[in-house]
């Protein structure tokens, strides 16, 4: 195993690591229903991902396109999520509820 694992390039396996940040992101980004996106644990995942992807620059050979794709869409739902939930505060604000 350990023969096969230093075969395997670094950058194959920081983008699977990376992906998994990813996937851990999205995880809370879209709970099951019933449920509200928990957007400080999100956000800490997509953080994550934005260290590793932004921060090795372009050494993360042909990984790096789509991972930086990933990562901008991920940004963007963030973001719509973010303001849904925004939306839905201010919604409860607004009929008196104060629970929000």
């Amino acid at each position: 195993m350990r023969e096969q694992l230093a075969a395997t390039p670094v950058a194959d396996i920081v983008a699977n690591h990376v992906i998994g940040l990813w996937e851990l992101a999205v995880l809370h980004l879209s709970p099951e229903e019933g449920s509200t996106p928990d957007l400080e644990e999100a956000q800490l995942a997509i953080d994550g991902v934005g260290a590793l992807v932004e921060g090795l620059g372009g050494r993360l050979g042909r990984h790096e396109e789509p991972l930086r794709e990933a990562l901008a869409q991920l940004r963007l739902a963030f973001v719509e999520i973010s303001r849904q939930a925004g939306d839905g505060d201010e919604a409860r604000d607004e009929t008196g509820d104060e629970s929000g």
